[in-house]
């Protein structure tokens, strides 16, 4: 699952992406509210992340806005403002969640897993193939009834193929999915993964055509 995250300040900012990053989500960073707009029209997100103290155009606007877009997307809101006015002035402008700073990280990703299970009925976000069961929001793989651990890319690979299942994915696409905002790719990446996922589980599990991409059997 994917997650943008807006937030001006830069050691907490570089903090929250890299520790979502461990929970095997692929995160964008913005560092200010007047790309949001534009990322959400170019990129599906399953969560915005959102600090109400930005510079330029204020968190309370960017969330307007996107309201006013009639945009769906969840929102956890994260601010040091602590009044109950505050809270109230966030969720009647259309956030989902308010988090206050400082906070502990093991909120935040509770928080986190409790907006994604929201969106819909949690059963409804398994994904099953190939006697492989992913569960994107707790983030767990079962296959053969055994619980399988996957590094963050492996997962977030594996998790695109089993949502295009039957589908072929073009290596463009999957790399899009595993690498976030300015990370470099690496030339070989794809195959390195899906090399690694067959090791895992089995050779047929993913099938591969030459100039087309990639596909896990329906």
């Amino acid at each position: 699952m994917r997650i943008l995250l807006v937030e001006d300040d830069f050691q907490l900012g570089e903090s929250l992406e890299a520790a979502l990053r461990m929970e095997q989500y692929a995160v964008d960073w913005l560092r200010s509210g007047e790309p949001v707009r534009a990322a959400l029209s170019s990129t599906p997100y399953d969560l915005l992340i959102l600090d109400l103290g930005l510079p330029g155009t204020p968190g309370l606007q960017v969330l307007r806005q996107l309201r006013a877009d009639k945009h769906r997307l969840p929102v956890l809101v994260l601010t040091a403002r602590s009044t109950v006015a505050d809270k109230v002035d966030g969720l009647d402008s259309g956030a989902d969640d308010f988090l206050t700073k400082p906070f502990d990280i093991s909120e935040l990703f509770a928080r986190v897993r409790a907006l994604l299970r929201r969106r819909g009925d949690h059963k409804a976000t398994l994904l099953l193939a190939v006697g492989i069961s992913l569960d994107p929001v707790d983030r767990q793989v079962i296959f053969e009834g055994e619980s399988v651990d996957l590094t963050a890319r492996e997962f977030a690979l594996l998790e695109i193929l089993l949502r295009n299942a039957g589908r072929y994915v073009s290596r463009a696409r999957l790399e899009e999915g595993i690498y976030s905002w300015g990370e470099e790719v690496e030339s070989n990446t794809v195959e390195v993964y899906v090399s690694r996922l067959r090791k895992r589980f089995g050779s047929s599990c993913i099938e591969t055509m030459r100039g087309v991409g990639y596909r896990v059997p329906a």
